[in-house]
């Protein structure tokens, strides 16, 4: 298992976002990882073991909406974390199109 994944649920429609492009970016801000939502809005991410330090994740939201032809404020969702010594690391998206929350997952 990837040692980080990632869940979308777009709030608004009740639904898991689907082909959300997402990158992963290490310490230095150098991108490690990219790839996009599956039909369960679910995506697996990096190598199997991220080394201790600051990353983030960018969720391309602006393609996704524009899809389904509603605008969003956000064209992008940035979450940065702190990776430190577990064995795996969930970072969820609750999306909307004028909102998002995210927590540490299990």
């Amino acid at each position: 298992m990837s040692h980080l994944t990632t869940h979308i649920l777009d709030a608004t429609a009740g639904v898991p976002a689907t082909g959300v492009a997402v990158t992963l970016a290490g310490p230095d801000g150098v991108a490690v990882a990219s790839g996009q939502t599956d039909a369960d809005g679910r995506l697996a991410l990096g190598p199997d073991v991220l080394e201790p330090g600051d990353y983030s994740l960018r969720f391309d939201t602006r393609p996704y909406f524009a899809a389904q032809g509603v605008e969003t404020f956000y064209p992008s969702v940035t979450v940065a974390f702190t990776v430190a010594d577990r064995p795996h690391y969930h970072v969820p998206l609750l999306l909307s199109p004028f909102a998002y929350s995210t927590y540490r997952g299990s």
